[in-house]
């Protein structure tokens, strides 16, 4: 599904789809996951589909609630481009953004987002706020939702039943 005006059909530069990026996106959710952090990975491409930034969740290991993967993809990407601001440069992310992880991207300026699985609960982009169009920002960007969401879904399945399981079936205050 697709929001704003994306300013072309797919992705920049040597994808041919939205879901070869998501791919590479997946296998960083899986990382995360790996160490025991909330499956969530994410690229950020330049205007030419070159990958400027990536991350996997870290909040867990590093002992800190800002390292969600976009946010650390973010500042690699603004690092990479020696400018805070990344304009021109399409987010990938396994889930829907939060409200810090928007605020951030609002911020940075980026040209679009490109999300595979809906976030119900916090979710800020389509589930909980449309907050890629919030009147009262200075920045807007297109979005497009619902790319290999199926498989983004079923790793954060997992790994909450896993959690679950571990804390003896209690409900889940891991999440993000």
């Amino acid at each position: 599904m697709a929001y704003g005006d994306q300013p072309c059909e797919g992705p920049p530069g040597p994808w041919a789809s939205w879901g070869e990026p998501m791919v590479v996106a997946l296998d960083l959710a899986r990382l995360a996951a790996d160490q025991g952090e909330i499956p969530v990975g994410c690229l950020v491409l330049d205007e030419r589909g070159v990958i400027v930034g990536q991350g996997a969740n870290g909040s867990i290991v590093g002992h800190d609630p800002t390292a969600h993967a976009e946010i650390l993809a973010i500042r690699q990407a603004a690092a990479a481009t020696s400018n805070y601001r990344i304009p021109g440069c399409v987010v990938v992310s396994t889930l829907e953004p939060c409200l810090m992880c928007l605020g951030a991207m609002i911020h940075a300026r980026i040209a679009g987002l490109v999300y595979a699985a809906p976030d119900p609960r916090t979710g800020t982009v389509t589930s909980r706020l449309r907050g890629h169009e919030l009147s009262w920002t200075n920045h807007r960007f297109w979005v497009v939702s619902n790319i290999l969401a199926d498989e983004s879904s079923a790793l954060l399945k997992a790994f909450f039943h896993s959690r679950r399981s571990a804390l003896g079936g209690s409900p889940s205050s891991t999440e993000r």
